[in-house]
């Protein structure tokens, strides 16, 4: 629970406060001094008299009536400590800095349980333990540095780790990022990440509130909590961006499909954060390039970024950052015609307007401000422009910096500052920042971020997409199944029907003289499949191209000889791009699904993008184009595209049927065949756990 004496407390006490800041208990009494605390500080330490010119309680029995504590003594002091101001001392909201709980011990867990009980009985919020603090408008209850610029529509950070958060709020700081709260939740115990998201969530106002919001991530306990207000406060109009660390694992249960193989708690996070968008990235630089990023775009609102305009003295730069954003999907659009001559004729000689609009390193205040005019008004093609300026020792880079500020507030055009000279123009640069703007030192970071941003699709709508799906008959087919394991063919093919997913046309029978009667109706060639074997071509159960019933007969003999066989699949033989999709129950999360290239591209490349069931059509769409083979599916040299709207449709029929079907916990289409405008399963795999 989050409440009013954890955020506005009218008095706090910090239990182990000292006057040496090379402490905790030293540094935090400094920081909620220094940061200006307007309500009643109080302090208990036995062993001093006086801590920074405020006067010691020896004793917690001797404090009067306190809102808010701050702990920083040893664990296994706190418990008794918690429970005396809670029943005796009416504090309503507890900050446990102290570590060597349940991060260590068992017995250091329990000393954690005993903490949550008091605090539980009382209706007492509790923060940590095992932090750094929490940091607000209202009291810098944190005990390390830096100490953010605050501003109320600056970013809310929450971060599951404290040294961390020092580490991320360091990246942040060099930028200008400024804050409006840092929530370091430590172990979490009462209030952990998604507390503090329903918080915002519930309490969202958007001329009081920041609307950027940055998570660091340890352990996702509620994933959808997490999602539900996650996705809410986006579409409030806020702006997510978050690391989840320790994603990387495969699950422990050896796998016998390929999605068992290749789905990770990694993927269940990448489906997660597609579901609520929340933009992912996987570093202190990304997390902090990308909220400043979301401090440079008009709050509540999503403006086009996909057309940018560069604005550089130096022609390098602009040349990797032209490469980088193009590498990212977005554009740089040439610029020519009548403006773009006006606009060089203006320019030094020598000067380049194509986009890079490079003004040289002799260009002046003027030739920079004028550059920017012209994106602004005559280059409509342009979404946002990007200004690339260091010192090359020959303009006065204060007043240059002046023109970008102005320039800033000017422009109805996002304005993305990169100004490189960090060392030799450190002043020039801190003025900058102070006049409440950020700055992104490397343009190539500033690219990848970017494309981190415009390929993270908008939260999904809640409602499932039943088009088609005929659910009575999925849960008939689902209730008739007697045991656990692989399903009979029959089986899959009557879900997929179910589902509206086509499939090619087979047959499954233990009569050869049956089989051969339907290859001659369907057509040479066709495929022969064991039935039975789990991995058919690990025991040469499949066999290609059979053009002959003289042919099939000689295999369906072959085939019914290898252990586990009781019967043979023929299929009409198809041909096309080859297409994966699988599907793998979490726990906790769901069915996670997973679409790619099918072959070599899932089998060794692992390239997979997930998401979780039900999927929307936006975000199918969106697991398609993160692939990194996406060119391919789009065509490329020559080669024709596959139809990814019938793509998207399938993956989403298939994630509708599983959210029926929670019995399936792993299944493979693998190959889809795309040829042309048409998509059709060829194999399939289906395994049921039933309680």
């Amino acid at each position: 629970m989050i409440n009013r004496e954890l955020l506005q407390p009218e008095s706090i006490v910090i239990v182990g406060g000292s006057n040496n800041v090379h402490k905790p208990g030293g540094a935090i009494v400094r920081n909620v001094i220094n940061g200006g605390y307007a309500g009643t500080l109080r302090i208990v330490n036995p062993k001093e008299d006086e801590v920074h010119g405020i006067k010691v309680f020896h004793d917690i029995a001797e404090l009067p009536p306190t809102e808010l504590a701050i702990l920083v003594i040893p664990a296994a002091f706190c418990p008794d400590t918690v429970r005396t101001l809670a029943e005796e001392k009416a504090t309503k909201a507890f900050i446990i800095i102290s570590a060597g709980f349940g991060e260590e011990t068992e017995e250091g867990a329990r000393l954690e349980q005993d903490i949550l009980d008091t605090c539980e009985k009382h209706g007492a919020a509790l923060i940590g333990p095992n932090c750094i603090g929490l940091l607000n408008n209202c009291h810098h209850s944190v005990f390390t540095k830096p100490i953010p610029q605050l501003n109320p529509k600056g970013v809310d950070f929450v971060s599951g780790s404290g040294a961390t958060a020092v580490f991320i709020l360091e990246s942040a700081v060099m930028k200008g990022l400024q804050f409006n709260s840092v929530w370091s939740i430590g172990n979490g115990k009462q209030i952990g990440i998604e507390d503090v998201l329903q918080y915002m969530d519930e309490h969202f106002d958007p001329k009081r509130d920041s609307a950027i919001k940055l998570l660091y991530i340890e352990n996702i306990s509620n994933p959808d909590k997490l999602l539900f207000h996650a996705s809410s406060l986006i579409r409030k109009g806020c702006r997510i961006a978050a690391i989840k660390s320790g994603a990387s694992e495969s699950g422990s249960r050896a796998a016998s499909s390929h999605t068992g193989a290749i789905a990770t708690s990694d993927s269940a996070v990448e489906a997660l954060f597609r579901k609520a968008g929340i933009v992912r990235c996987f570093s202190r630089e990304e997390l902090t390039t990308v909220g400043c990023i979301f401090s440079c775009l008009p709050p509540l609102s999503t403006p086009e970024l996909n057309r940018f305009a560069i604005v550089t003295h130096a022609g390098g730069p602009g040349v990797m950052l032209t490469d980088a954003l193009s590498k990212g999907g977005m554009q740089i659009p040439p610029f020519q015609g009548e403006k773009a001559d006006e606009l060089k004729s203006k320019l030094y000689p020598g000067a380049s307007v194509a986009n890079p609009i490079d003004i040289l390193a002799t260009g002046t205040p003027e030739h920079l401000a004028t550059a920017i005019d012209y994106c602004e008004n005559y280059f409509d093609d342009v979404d946002a422009i990007m200004v690339i300026f260091g010192t090359p020792g020959l303009v006065k880079l204060f007043e240059t910096y002046d023109v970008l500020h102005k320039k800033i507030l000017e422009c109805r055009k996002p304005i993305f500052p990169i100004l490189p000279s960090l060392y030799t123009a450190g002043p020039e640069v801190a003025e900058f920042l102070k006049k409440g703007h950020v700055n992104f030192s490397d343009e190539v970071t500033l690219a990848v971020s970017l494309s981190r941003v415009t390929s993270t699709p908008p939260p999904a709508r809640p409602e499932i997409e039943l088009f088609g799906v005929d659910v009575p008959r999925i849960r008939d087919i689902i209730s008739g199944i007697s045991s656990n394991g692989y399903v009979e063919p029959h089986v899959v093919r009557s879900l997929f029907e179910s589902a509206g997913i086509p499939m090619v046309p087979e047959m499954v029978s233990e009569d050869k003289e049956e089989l051969i009667a339907f290859a001659e109706k369907v057509g040479y060639p066709v495929v022969a499949k064991v039935v039975g074997p789990v991995h058919k071509s690990d025991v040469g159960g499949v066999t290609l191209n059979i053009r002959s019933a003289k042919h099939l007969a000689i295999e369906f003999d072959r085939m019914m000889e290898i252990p586990e066989a009781h019967a043979v699949m023929v299929q009409k033989m198809l041909r096309g791009k080859e297409l994966f999709i699988g599907a793998k129950y979490e726990p906790r999360f769901g069915h996670l699904v997973l679409c790619g290239m099918g072959g070599i591209f899932v089998e060794v490349l692992k390239d997979v993008s997930s998401g979780l069931a039900p999927l929307s059509y936006p975000e199918a769409k969106s697991m398609i184009r993160s692939l990194r083979a996406y060119k391919i599916i789009k065509g490329t040299r020559g080669q024709q595209g596959i139809n990814q709207q019938k793509y998207a449709e399938i993956i989403v029929r298939l994630s509708s049927l599983l959210r029926f079907a929670t019995e399936i916990k792993e299944l493979d289409i693998n190959p889809l065949l795309a040829d042309g405008e048409d998509i059709i399963a060829v194999d399939a795999r289906v395994r049921i756990e039933k309680a």
